[in-house]
């Protein structure tokens, strides 16, 4: 597996979080790792990728969540140790159905 940068966001408030995650990956070619709600009204939305690409998106997150909201701190962790990991929201793959299909 290789190993991706990882990019955090902590704002205020859910609308800041949404705007920064929209504009993270609509700047860079980064992928949404998760989000945590912490309480107190703060959520972090991580991204992952390659170092640059993340730091750009991250960059373009923070600017577009500070014009609807607060954003509380940010930043890139180039090359999270591996027990770091651990902590990290995992992505689950796509849960599907089986769908009968009919032949006429």
């Amino acid at each position: 597996m290789t190993q991706e940068a990882l990019g955090m966001i902590e704002t205020r408030g859910l609308i800041g979080a949404i705007e920064a995650a929209d504009a993270m990956v609509k700047a860079a070619n980064v992928h949404l790792a998760g989000q945590r709600f912490s309480g107190a009204g703060l959520v972090t939305v991580m991204v992952r990728g390659d170092v640059g690409a993340v730091k750009a998106a991250v960059d373009a997150g923070v600017a577009a969540a500070s014009r609807v909201g607060e954003v509380v701190s940010s930043h890139v962790i180039p090359r999270p140790h591996t027990d770091t990991e651990g902590i990290l929201p995992h992505e689950e793959a796509p849960k599907t159905e089986p769908v009968d299909v009919q032949r006429d």
